[in-house]
């Protein structure tokens, strides 16, 4: 992306509560977020962005993060469009292609395309810069997410792990920062993992992880739920481009809908952290 990784404006990221611990007797939620809502920005010529959090001159300072989520920013880059070179430091940038082709290359010597079905971890370190654009040659436009993660270890050498995913329906780890998780791609926090889930049409999806904190991306098709499980949980439906920010035991019995579903889940034990 092409701003600075830090908070903006001198403001700090605000926490949120934990939804589990010592004292805590509240149920968790279910906090459906449309892709409407998101904060439209045009910040070069053929670059549209739809962010979820504050985000480069959008600041509210109730959405600055959710567990340890900096952005959830949707991209489109039109042919021959793309961010030019730009720096980051301390951040896990995570990017899913939902169409097209993103093509990629930074300081440290990483050069790739990222296609759908693959996914790429970026871990800034103590600084890299990069350039994003559409592949050349292109004719249509690159849809992507990209997603910033708060690590837990600061500084070091520069971080890049590119895989393909297969096509299959179930629960699929795509990046951990957990030791015993060796096959996905390497996070900077100990207590984050990132996970593809995909259902068919009216089937119920997989046993999700449980955290204090989880972030559902709807990438593609539509998924129903209780918002809290048992009777007093309402139903809700969520499609592509709505994210479900989710706390506790909420998010109950979720289901794929007609054209199934496929979605991003964060799984975060801890929020954001300053000082």
């Amino acid at each position: 992306m092409s701003v600075d990784s830090s908070p903006q404006d001198g403001h700090p990221f605000e926490t949120a509560e934990p939804a589990f611990g010592a004292g805590r007797k509240e149920r968790g939620r279910a906090d459906l977020r449309r892709s409407a809502e998101r904060c439209l920005s045009e910040p070069a010529e053929g670059i549209t962005t739809r962010h979820a959090f504050s985000f480069a001159g959008h600041y509210d300072p109730k959405n600055t993060s959710f567990g340890a989520l900096l952005a959830c920013n949707e991209e489109t880059l039109a042919p021959g469009a793309g961010y030019d070179a730009h720096r980051h430091a301390d951040t896990e940038i995570v990017t899913w292609v939902v169409g097209g082709a993103l093509a990629h290359r930074d300081d440290a010597g990483h050069a790739s395309v990222v296609r759908p079905g693959m996914v790429q971890v970026q871990s800034a370190g103590a600084g890299m810069t990069h350039t994003e654009r559409n592949l050349g040659g292109a004719t249509e436009p690159v849809t992507f997410l990209q997603m910033w993660l708060q690590p837990d270890e600061f500084g070091g050498a520069p971080g890049f792990g590119l895989r393909s995913v297969p096509a299959a329906d179930g629960l699929t780890l795509l990046a951990s920062g957990r030791p015993s998780d060796e096959n996905a791609l390497r996070l900077r926090r100990r207590d984050a993992a990132l996970w593809l889930v995909r259902a068919p049409a009216w089937t119920p999806l997989p046993e999700l992880p449980a955290a204090a904190y989880r972030y559902a991306h709807v990438v593609a098709g539509s998924v129903g739920y209780r918002t809290v499980p048992g009777p007093q949980g309402g139903g809700r439906g969520a499609s592509a481009g709505d994210a479900v920010r989710i706390t506790g035991d909420a998010f109950a019995d979720p289901t794929a809908g007609e054209d199934g579903v496929e979605l991003l889940l964060w799984e975060m034990h801890t929020p954001v952290q300053y000082g």
